[in-house]
């Protein structure tokens, strides 16, 4: 193992310490000059571009198209919309000036007094009210409808206790804006790109999730139901990991956008908006990560097999260089993304150690003793297990064994999630379960007094009200009054 591999810290020891370490040590990202602020490193990006790409693929195959929208927005917009603006006032933050010049002193810039907006401008923490404003000019008439719109970009909600991916003052992601003539067609759309999510999560990123409805404390500013998928930690800690909202017609009376329908009336648009972020990048290294480093499902690794050769002299590694090239061809002839790696200033540890660290699924290591034998050595990242194998159909095994490891680390994290559902009762059990970590499926009386006192003493939330749980009456674990079903509490991040 390399130096930098030992000096990980172990989960057991530090998970937190674990997480930080892991980011930097990987090569994903890095703490900016810009206080709450991050440099996301090319491989980091790479594995950002991968999800962008399937996330993208699957909004359109919806119906989705992508478009942008202006990062300023008048401070005006915030004041349409009541809920909107208590929601996000104190993470905003605010453009007052247009203009720079010169100190007096001449030690540097200042900003320039007379150079004041009319109107401050706010970057957008999210979009919701520049969006409604530009729809008014498109939509008239039914015929307008629907308007299926996306954007990815970047936001800014001023935090001040950052970690990397899962919290920054400024990250990227994705926000869907759609109008609809009907509050079925919105309240539809809703749930539909909730299950894009959960089928993003599960297929793609190997991470379980829990679908359910937000309580009304936990709902988005503005509105009338917020939907999400909940993922667990290997910590024991819930992970908001994507959320859908149907907006109702607020935005549209906010910003005066009615339609004439069918019956030749005028109606309000109803709306929808929904999100994921490169906090799913925290998601899926706390959710497959070991000690060792990252470990990436084959369907977003950047790199998805890497080839480290082992010689001794040129004229081994020009044998070598020859059948390694040809077995990568082979390998990019059906899809997958390899990397041969016979660069000579690394010693062949150090590769093997940066790449476990790295997670890249598949290693494949090819020295004279191969060449002559006809074989390679295969080590997969996910359990750690080496084989030699025969060179000749290597291509095609890999292929096999890639969407093996994919469903086994699924496999592996659904098991471990689902041990971390557990039932409580009472409020001593509700309490001691919630110690261990996990989700708490237990009865609430639907109150916000209920919620806020729960969340006060044992710092868990309501994560959601599931679905595809049983619906069973009971009485809530802290009062005792009636309970229509069953909620998902946590500690969460």
């Amino acid at each position: 193992m390399a130096a930098e591999l030992k000096d990980l810290t172990k989960r057991s020891e530090n998970y937190s310490q674990w997480y930080n370490e892991l980011v930097v040590k990987a090569d994903l990202a890095e703490q900016s000059a810009v206080r709450g602020c991050m440099v996301i490193k090319p491989y980091g990006y790479a594995i950002w571009e991968k999800m962008q790409r399937q996330l993208d693929d699957m909004f359109k195959a919806t119906g989705h198209v992508n478009a942008y929208f202006p990062l300023l927005i008048p401070k005006s917009f915030f004041s349409r919309e009541a809920e909107h603006v208590e929601g996000f006032a104190k993470e905003c933050a605010v453009v007052t000036h247009y203009r720079l010049k010169q100190s007096p002193d001449g030690d540097g810039v200042v900003v320039d007094p007379a150079a004041k907006l009319e109107e401050e401008l706010i970057i957008r923490p999210t979009s919701e009210t520049i969006i409604w404003n530009t729809y008014k000019n498109w939509i008239h008439s039914y015929r307008d409808l629907p308007i299926l719109c996306n954007q990815w970009a970047n936001v800014l909600r001023w935090e001040m206790r950052t970690r990397l991916f899962l919290r920054t003052a400024e990250f990227l992601w994705q926000e869907g804006h759609t109008a609809h003539a009907t509050r079925e067609e919105a309240e539809e759309e809703a749930r539909r790109m909730l299950d894009v999510y959960a089928e993003f999560a599960e297929k793609y990123m190997a991470m379980p999730v829990i679908k359910g409805v937000k309580s009304e404390t936990e709902r988005f500013a503005g509105a009338l139901d917020t939907y999400t998928i909940e993922a667990m930690m290997q910590d024991g800690k819930a992970l908001q990991s994507g959320t859908s909202h149907f907006l109702g017609q607020n935005f549209a009376k906010a910003f005066d956008v009615q339609f004439v329908d069918k019956e030749n009336k005028l109606d309000y648009v109803w709306a929808t908006s929904w999100g994921v972020s490169t906090r799913l990048m925290g998601a899926l290294i706390m959710t497959h990560s070991d000690d060792n480093g990252l470990v990436l499902p084959p369907h977003l690794a950047p790199i998805q097999v890497v080839i480290v050769p082992i010689y001794k002299n040129s004229e081994q590694l020009s044998a070598i260089d020859e059948r390694a090239n040809a077995i990568a061809a082979e390998l990019r002839s059906l899809g997958i993304s390899v990397k041969y790696d016979n660069a000579d200033n690394k010693r062949p540890g150090f590769k093997f150690a940066d790449y476990e660290l790295k997670g890249v699924p598949v290693r494949l290591v090819l020295g004279a003793r191969d060449l002559a034998n006809g074989t390679i050595e295969l080590m997969r990242r996910d359990t750690l297990e080496k084989e030699t194998l025969p060179q000749e159909g290597i291509a095609l095994h890999i292929k096999d064994l890639l969407e093996e490891i994919q469903a086994n680390i699924y496999r592996k994290a659904k098991t471990f999630r689902d041990s971390m559902i557990k039932t409580a009762d009472t409020y001593e059990e509700f309490k001691a379960k919630l110690d261990e970590g996990g989700f708490i499926l237990a009865h609430w009386d639907g109150t916000p007094e209920t919620e806020a006192r729960i969340k006060e003493e044992t710092k868990a939330t309501i994560r959601c009200i599931p679905f595809g749980f049983p619906k069973e009456p009971g009485h809530c674990v802290l009062t005792g009054r009636p309970s229509a079903c069953r909620v998902l509490f946590a500690r969460s991040y």
